[in-house]
């Protein structure tokens, strides 16, 4: 039979070593949770945005909007998916680096929004309203360099159509 105090030191000895690996493994952990977050939150795809005021010739009047510009893949992919609001006034401008034929849904959009196609030129070519979550493409009919998402109607509510032009000097 063993001694029981010997035993009990050495338990003792045993649980100190056993806890202090715990808390090397407990370290690492929290370090790699560390890493993980920063390069997860890197990842989220959360894009910054530079934001121009964009005046629009009406022909009645200049109006003008503040619009968040999407000139990277990254940015026109995120777009203003996850948004709740967006105030008249203000907008974000999709940027092309040539004409086409532009698509757009709202996926992952929780706020309903009116978009502009725009020529080269600036010339608004068609203006159509997107409703949140609708997969549905809402396509241009004729080839366009610029896209313009708005809040629903505000548009018809700031006296902007079809012909109207965005002064784009700098684009």
């Amino acid at each position: 039979m063993g001694n029981f105090n010997n035993d009990l030191k050495i338990s003792r000895k045993d649980a100190k070593t056993q806890r202090f690996a715990a808390q090397k493994i407990i370290r690492k952990l929290m370090k790699f949770n560390i890493l993980f977050f920063f390069v997860l939150s890197a990842c989220s795809g959360q894009e910054s945005f530079e934001r121009r005021e964009i005046a629009i010739d009406t022909g009645a009047g200049r109006v003008t909007i503040m619009a968040e510009l999407a000139v990277t893949d990254a940015q026109r992919e995120q777009g203003l998916m996850h948004r709740t609001e967006l105030k008249d006034g203000n907008g974000m401008l999709f940027i092309f680096e040539r004409d086409q034929i532009l698509s757009f849904w709202m996926m992952n959009t929780l706020i309903p929004l009116s978009i502009a196609y725009i020529a080269s030129d600036g010339r608004i070519l068609e203006i159509y309203d997107m409703e949140p979550g609708n997969l549905n493409p809402v396509r241009s009919s004729r080839s366009a360099r610029y896209a313009l998402e708005v809040p629903q109607n505000w548009f018809s509510r700031a006296g902007v159509g079809i012909g109207d032009r965005l002064l784009l000097e700098g684009f």
